[in-house]
């Protein structure tokens, strides 16, 4: 099958890239290649890349040219950028995933939708959330994520796309822009430098590695349903214990967790109910703590050279403009 990865050069979408051509897919990726889209990624595959923006229909319609399916990997995915500036975030999780629809519609293709958790936003101790749950996002990213949902869902009833929505739980492995917290701790503790901790770091996430979110995606363009939602889950640790457990596995010194001041809107913990999904036969083949984790670990202190460069430039002028007065205080 031809398929159309979107955001392919990124973290999650680099590794479906890779796990469809192991299986013997034919691959086009569009990518806008901004700061967390890194060609160095697709190397060693042979895809053909066209770096493009999918709110483009020109360029989806060139990229999609005899694909039989779309999967959307592309957003713009970090809560704390879009907290600074929310306008991005509308333009690619919104109006992107409208233009590829638009597309989907008129050549009848398969859509795969890659969402989050994070829509059905914060949840009491014991609950979580099933594909039929309100959405309530407390971010902008999060209810930009919504919007392209909502997007997807109505573009199933009104013209019949053939699409299919996957929220997955916080991800984690190699290739993770350093800027979410695992890749951030890790490539900070093995530096010496602070662990910025929000609050007090009892929020809880699922885990779930880049692998087995693929593995699910991949299940979802293959098995879904038209019109449904597959919740991809993980494992439930809280945030202090996961930088615990990164200093034990780097062997830095506890000194360097620092509790900063907390994210805007934070919410304190995410679960879902993926039995849908397992139901079509998807189970993880990496647990967090044994394996995933500290497999993630060593890659990047096996890749200096894929991460020291991104952490200059722009990483840092972020970086610095997101912690510097946190760390002071």
């Amino acid at each position: 099958m031809r398929v159309l990865v979107t955001g392919g050069a990124g973290f999650i979408g680099s590794h479906f890239v890779k796990r469809l051509v192991a299986q013997g897919d034919e691959v086009v990726v569009l990518d806008k290649l901004t700061y967390a889209g890194n060609p160095a990624n697709l190397e060693g595959t042979g895809v053909e890349l066209v770096v493009g923006d999918i709110a483009d229909p020109e360029t989806v319609k060139r990229a999609g040219s005899g694909c039989a399916a779309i999967v959307n990997f592309a957003a713009e995915t970090h809560v704390d950028r879009s907290i600074l500036g929310p306008k991005e975030f509308v333009h690619t999780d919104v109006l992107g995933t409208m233009t590829l629809l638009e597309w989907a519609r008129s050549t009848r293709a398969r859509y795969v939708q890659v969402s989050t958790d994070e829509v059905y936003g914060d949840l009491e101790a014991g609950g979580r959330a099933v594909e039929t749950d309100p959405l309530r996002p407390s971010s902008p990213y999060s209810a930009a994520k919504a919007g392209g949902d909502l997007q997807v869902l109505a573009y199933v009833r009104t013209y019949g796309v053939a699409a299919s929505i996957t929220r997955g739980a916080n991800t984690f492995g190699p290739n993770q822009y350093p800027e979410k917290l695992v890749p951030l701790f890790v490539t900070n503790a093995l530096d010496g430098e602070p662990l910025p901790v929000y609050g007090d770091g009892k929020q809880v996430r699922e885990w779930l590695h880049a692998e087995d979110h693929c593995a699910g995606v991949d299940l979802v363009l293959r098995e879904g349903a038209p019109g449904e939602i597959y919740n991809i889950g993980g494992e439930d640790h809280e945030n202090l214990e996961v930088t615990y457990r990164i200093l034990e596995l780097t062997g830095a010194d506890a000194s360097l967790i620092r509790h900063v001041e907390d994210r805007a809107g934070h919410d304190r913990r995410y679960a879902i109910d993926d039995t849908k999904l397992r139901n079509l036969g998807w189970k993880p083949a990496h647990s967090f703590g044994e394996g995933g984790l500290p497999e993630t670990v060593e890659w990047y202190r096996g890749n200096r050279a894929w991460w020291e460069p991104i952490k200059s430039g722009e990483y840092r002028r972020y970086y610095e403009e997101q912690y510097a007065e946190r760390l002071q205080a």
